[in-house]
């Protein structure tokens, strides 16, 4: 069972529509695949509509990611060290996503959105080093797309199960998660390829 706290800020998200979904994934004071399956809930209730879930579900996570990207431009890692658990940031996580994104560069913004935990702590990385913002947003959107559907297209499909979207969700985020690491590893290689051509001999 989900803890009443989770519950007391699911009743306001469905108190406040599309835009409750919208402010649940921006502070995302519960995980984002709760607050998009409960979207798909109320889909298959009949009090949103579908299209209005994937938008609005699209902006919340995205202005989430544009806090973190700027409390990463401007607080810098000290700032994460010390305020990092209120964002659910640990700091194991944030190194792996610091030594990732200094190693391969701003692809792994789109790479880790199919990574549980560092589709958020990514972002921090990229505002530390200053990314444009609009690569960092067109990565961003088009990592954050697939997980929006694949969570409110599962939420409505499960209707009044929809609090079993962790058990459920396994076979169809797997795929990209294998996407994801196959991706990387072809991006490392050609990375390091055009690296060993450039170097003279």
């Amino acid at each position: 069972m989900l803890h009443g706290l989770v519950l007391s800020a699911l009743a306001f998200v469905e108190g406040l529509g599309v835009w409750g979904i919208l402010i649940g994934l921006m502070l995302e004071v519960i995980p984002s695949e709760i607050v998009l399956a409960y979207a798909g809930y109320l889909i298959s209730r009949g009090e949103i509509s579908l299209l209005g879930a994937i938008i609005f579900g699209l902006l919340g996570c995205l202005i989430q990611q544009v806090i973190l990207y700027w409390i990463g431009r401007y607080g810098g890692r000290p700032a994460l060290d010390k305020f990092g658990k209120f964002l659910h940031l640990k700091k194991k996580h944030l190194d792996i996503a610091e030594g990732w994104f200094n190693r391969y560069g701003p692809v792994m913004v789109f790479l880790a959105r199919f990574i549980p935990v560092l589709r958020q702590a990514i972002s921090i990385p990229a505002g530390m080093a200053r990314m444009p913002l609009a690569k960092f947003m067109f990565y961003t959107t088009l990592g954050t797309i697939p997980w929006v559907i694949i969570f409110v297209y599962l939420g409505r499909s499960l209707g009044d199960n929809w609090e079993q979207i962790n058990q459920v969700a396994g076979p169809y985020v797997k795929p990209f998660i294998f996407a994801a690491v196959v991706l990387a590893a072809l991006y490392i290689i050609i990375k390091w390829t055009n690296r060993n051509k450039a170097v003279p001999r």
